[in-house]
């Protein structure tokens, strides 16, 4: 590795690069693993805990960020299952991957529930 491995900006699962001034995420969600564009995108959807994201599920939680966010990309839903399911959102977008789009097809035929 060179020398500033360790400052470069890391890519998260969202498709953004976190910048290396960034605060870190908030403790109800730090456990998740998830980095900061992603924990960002989650507050502006409304969703500050782990038991939201636990109660949700990662197609329902997806789509609620999709609401605020629209350029979220599908890395969000495979790094939000991976989170939940304590797996490489890599491996998620693998081995789930149509499971997790059936989900949320079948999520957006029907309008959003509240957040909990």
């Amino acid at each position: 590795p060179s020398p500033d491995a360790g400052t470069r900006p890391r890519r998260r699962a969202g498709g953004a690069t976190a910048r290396p001034d960034a605060p870190p995420p908030p403790p109800a969600l730090a456990r998740a693993g998830l980095g900061p564009v992603s924990l960002a995108m989650l507050a502006a959807a409304g969703l500050h805990t782990w038991e939201q994201l636990q109660t949700l599920g990662a197609a329902r939680a997806y789509r609620h960020v999709r609401q605020v966010s629209p350029k979220a990309s599908l890395n969000l839903l495979w790094a939000l299952e991976g989170a939940l399911s304590g797996r490489s959102w890599r491996e998620v977008a693998r081995t789930d991957r149509l499971s997790l789009l059936l989900q949320l097809d079948s999520l957006n035929q029907s309008p959003p529930p509240a957040l909990p």
